[in-house]
């Protein structure tokens, strides 16, 4: 187990008005490790997205804490916040938001060149990217003449080209096919293992979820529980079903 990334405190968030509140986030607890792939799983309306984007620093919490790398993000002010967002932290979501007058190649680069890294030094990891993400034949061509798995992965790319501490996914395979999605879900799993990127992953698929390390399961803002996976990914998919299945949830 590497050293501890982020921990988080009896996490609480509500939303609405005075007349009507929903608590949404209820006392959720839980550390996160250097090297870690972790799926976040739970029905519609459960909390996954408002959980990753509390600890992606898009959302304030109304209770308890979230320390990144040792620093109390309760603490930090806005402009704080926008340099661990640039410098710690990594987002890879269902719409791919890439740049259509620009190349992939491009695209990838750009959070580095806004940060202002030395040309030659884009380039290596740019390169070193796209080959991770099977991307090398295609870092010419622009969004348009991409599929949406080689966009998908290519927004993964650009995610992990930074090196963060932490790559938060948001229903990552949601707007993929099951091909695009496995060699989606190959290539983070790849990076992880490879020590270049820790990820959650929040996900409503148990396939894509059998690729992390662990899983947990919430239900009305809560984790009800946590699976680790110590067998092969097709065996950790079996369990996965049979968790969703003792959970009132149906086995697809």
């Amino acid at each position: 187990m590497g050293r501890k990334l982020a921990e988080i405190t009896d996490l609480t968030k509500s939303y609405g008005n005075s007349g009507f509140q929903s608590q949404v986030i209820r006392g959720i607890s839980m550390d996160i490790y250097e090297g870690d792939f972790l799926a976040v799983m739970g029905p519609s309306g459960a909390g996954k997205t408002t959980l990753l984007n509390l600890l992606s620093t898009l959302d304030k919490p109304d209770g308890g804490r979230i320390l990144l790398d040792g620093e109390d993000l309760g603490r930090a002010g806005n402009r704080r916040l926008s340099e661990i967002r640039r410098d710690k932290i990594g987002f890879i979501f269902q719409e791919y938001n890439l740049l259509d007058n620009m190349t992939l190649e491009d695209n990838i680069a750009l959070p580095l060149a806004l940060n202002g890294v030395e040309p030659g030094q884009v380039q290596e990891r740019v390169r070193h990217m796209a080959e991770l993400f099977g991307l090398s034949r295609h870092l010419s061509k622009y969004p348009w003449q991409l599929s949406g798995g080689q966009k998908q992965r290519g927004a993964s790319a650009r995610a992990l080209v930074t090196d963060p501490e932490i790559v938060f996914a948001d229903e990552p395979t949601g707007a993929l096919d099951s091909r695009s999605g496995r060699e989606l879900l190959e290539s983070l799993k790849q990076a992880n293992e490879e020590g270049k990127a820790t990820v959650l992953m929040v996900t409503h698929d148990a396939f894509a979820a059998s690729y992390a390390r662990q899983v947990y399961f919430l239900t009305d803002g809560q984790i009800q529980c946590r699976l680790i996976r110590k067998e092969s990914r097709r065996a950790f998919y079996e369990k996965i079903l049979d968790m969703l299945a003792s959970m009132g949830g149906e086995r697809e």
